[in-house]
């Protein structure tokens, strides 16, 4: 049988699409170019992943980018009050696919101990959030922590044919 008759539900095609993404996501979840968003306090704790006590290095993810068109990762880090919210949706619209987001602290996740018409009662109001880092600030090991599971839900998405 020569493979213009086979069908796209044949065993042969999803074996072979099924090791590809297993690759190219393995790829990914070990290349990720950050594009740090900080606005307040957590910038000391989120600079603290990076000495080489913590070494987030070892992720694949030590590299800051300061361009939204070479990141794919978000990390959202500190308060973000409502002059800030169109500034951050388009430097997330900017980034390429696939694009991934950490909230970083209590601030970005719900709107911290800010309680007033001027802070964002969490990111995810403004873009989607894959990974919550709970804590005021959050230690470094919790931010290792969600790095790990961002890698996890990475390594388990389906690869996107266009």
């Amino acid at each position: 049988m020569d493979n213009e008759t086979k069908g796209p539900d044949d065993l042969e095609n999803k074996v072979f699409f099924s090791k590809a993404a297993e690759v190219v996501n393995w790829a990914r979840k070990f290349s990720l170019f950050q594009y740090p968003f900080v606005t307040a306090c957590c910038g000391m704790e989120y600079m603290s992943v990076s000495c080489a006590h913590f070494d987030i290095a070892r992720f694949g993810a030590e590299i800051p980018r300061f361009s939204p068109r070479q990141a794919e990762k978000l990390i959202v880090v500190g308060t973000i009050t409502h002059k800030q919210a169109p500034v951050l949706k388009m430097v997330y619209e900017q980034m390429c696919e696939p694009k991934w987001v950490i909230a970083f602290g209590v601030c970005a996740s719900s709107g911290g101990f800010y309680d007033n018409y001027a802070t964002v009662p969490g990111i995810d109001h403004i873009i989607p959030v894959d990974v919550y880092i709970p804590g005021c600030p959050p230690r470094p090991e919790q931010v290792l922590d969600g790095l790990m599971l961002l890698q996890e839900k990475i390594q388990k998405e389906p690869l996107r044919v266009r």
